[in-house]
Order: C-alpha cells, then structure tokens, then sequence
C-alpha cells in the first residue's frame, strides 16, 4: 500500500515548499477547499509541487472567500517522475480528457502526443490537457506532474526516442499471443529498459506508418486480444500490462 496520507486533500502548487512558508490560494483552490470540501481552519491539507517533495500544511482562512495555507512539515521526500513515455494520437475532446487522467494514473511520466495520417483532431488544449492531468497526480498520490510535450509527427517522434528505448506498439495486426509473454522476451524482467509505449488512433496507422514503427530497432508489437478497443481502453490496457511485466508494479 502506498505510505501516504488518504484523508488529506493533495494540491499541486507552483510555489517553493519549505517550513514556514504562508502561500495564498487561488480562488479555485480556495472555494474546492472551503465549499466543496467544507475544510475547516488548521485541517491538514497536502502540497507537492514536482521539486520538493510533499508537504503537510494548515489551511488558514484570510477571508469569507479566501484562505491560505501555512507549510508545517515534509511528509514524504522527492521521488523521480517515471521514466516511461506515453505516445498517443490525439483524440476528440470528451476521451482526450479521460486518457490524460488515466495515462498520469497508470504512471506515465512523458505524455507526447503524436499526429498520424488518421490523427481525429490535430489541435490541442495544453492547458486543459495540463489541468487533467494536475486533478489526476493529486487524486493518485504522486509527487510530480508527468512532462506534456508539443505535438510531433510521427517520423519525428520515432527519431527522437533514444536508441536504448524499449517502445511497445500496440498493433492490431500483431498476431494474437501472450502479450505477457511477448513482452518478457522483449527485455530482461529483473532489468527493464526505459520504456516507451505506442497507441494509435480509432482507425489504426497507416499502413507505411506501422511499417516505420515495425522497422525501429528495440521495438515489440504487442496484440491486445481479439477484441478491437478503443484508443483510450487501449490505453489503460496497455499500460497496465506494461507496468505489470516491466514497470513499476512489479
């Protein structure tokens, strides 16, 4: 079970976290603290800011609206992001929302979006997409918000992945087998390599792009059974799967 505090609302905050320090909410954080949690003065609230680990703090009401908060002490030190690199095809708003929660939940610590010939929409909201995933590293009890980069074509992704880089595709032409199986003889389980993992989007690649994605070096298909799901279920399903034979789960 992971060793943190359950009953203590986490806030993701900009400022540096040190003993002392008073910082001052913003009025969206104020009014999620006072009246949607009802928090009364001196209840714990948890801070973390991706830098200084995560920190205990008193929530101090500076008016009828608005309220700070005191930093007493660290509860838990600063741990590294995940190095594993989630590479999507962006999607329709709605389901946009969903895999960038869920991606910062199943312990992506990259999330890049990549534009393919059958990408649905090739304009994205960077601060929506950044607010969902702030909401899901506070819900989930991680200390630093993944990296969100710009979006790249393809061929520009697949170059800048660093040779040593396992990438697992998912690819529905894969023939269907153990995907526990498959990734096991992709890398050594007790030494896993930086991962990197591929999701397509609703239609599949192209077939010249699956073929560029086949021809990486250090690069696995991976089958998710004989059903066809949808890019963000892909998503869970993979990373789970990811996770459990190579990452963090273990």
């Amino acid at each position: 079970m992971a060793a943190y505090d359950f009953t203590a609302p986490r806030l993701h905050v900009a400022d540096d976290l040190r003993a002392g320090a008073r910082l001052a909410l913003d009025r969206a954080q104020a009014n999620y603290l006072l009246n949607v949690l009802r928090r009364q003065p001196d209840d714990p609230v948890l801070l973390f800011n991706g830098r200084d680990g995560e920190w205990r703090a008193q929530l101090v009401p500076s008016g009828r609206k608005s309220a700070d908060l005191v930093v007493a002490a660290q509860t838990r030190p600063q741990t590294a992001r995940p190095d594993l690199h989630y590479l999507f095809a962006p999607l329709k708003t709605a389901r946009l929302d969903y895999l960038a929660q869920k991606a910062v939940e199943m312990g992506a610590g990259t999330i890049r979006p990549v534009l393919t010939r059958h990408t649905q929409s090739e304009r994205l909201n960077a601060n929506r997409l950044r607010a969902n995933m702030i909401e899901a590293a506070e819900q989930c009890g991680i200390l630093a918000v993944p990296d969100l980069t710009e979006p790249v074509r393809l061929p520009a992704a697949l170059a800048e992945l660093a040779p040593g880089r396992l990438l697992v595709f998912c690819d529905e032409a894969a023939a269907v087998a153990d995907p526990v199986a498959a990734l096991s003889r992709a890398a050594d389980r007790s030494d896993p390599p930086p991962l990197a993992v591929l999701v397509g989007p609703e239609g599949g690649f192209a077939p010249e792009e699956g073929a560029m994605i086949r021809a990486r070096p250090n690069t696995v298909a991976l089958s998710l059974g004989p059903r066809i799901l949808r890019a963000d279920t892909a998503m869970v399903a993979v990373l789970a799967l990811v996770q459990a034979v190579l990452g963090d789960a273990r």
